[in-house]
């Protein structure tokens, strides 16, 4: 009985040791807009922008939201990415997914190119406003 409580206080303290020094790494590195990029933004217009909710055969609600974007620059783009970030009824964020609109195996986006772009969301929380999500361009690649 007693080497058991004693094994069963080795694992807590192991797992508290690897908590612990998990908690003091830093987070993922995620790219961060640069200030050439943050320049640029201006030249990037969404257009078209809509939202539509279809049910899917296992009846789960997709949320689709369809626009367009223009590189209204004279810059070639390889990716732009965006946040879409998803809010309850009191303004508190449910939801932030980052995607891609415009990546390289698509072809990028050249200067006065317009491309259609396709987000699709299938797990979006109960608690959602059901408004539309505010869309911040989150990095820009030029290629």
């Amino acid at each position: 009985m007693v080497l058991v409580v004693l094994a069963a206080a080795v694992v807590g303290l192991a797992g508290f040791w690897y908590l612990e020094r998990a908690s003091r790494q830093p987070v993922r590195d995620v790219p961060v807009l640069t200030p050439e990029a943050k320049a640029y933004v201006r030249h990037l217009k969404l257009s078209e922008v809509i939202m539509t909710a279809k049910e899917t055969y296992l009846k789960q609600t997709l949320v689709e939201i369809t626009g367009k974007i223009t590189n209204t620059g004279d810059r070639p783009l390889r990716l732009v990415e965006i946040n879409c970030v998803f809010y309850d009824p009191y303004g508190q964020v449910v939801l932030r997914q980052r995607v891609a609109i415009v990546r390289p195996k698509t072809g990028g986006l050249k200067p006065g190119e317009t491309k259609d772009f396709r987000l699709p969301f299938d797990e979006i929380p109960e608690s959602w406003n059901q408004q539309m999500p505010q869309l911040v361009i989150a990095q820009i690649l030029f290629g």
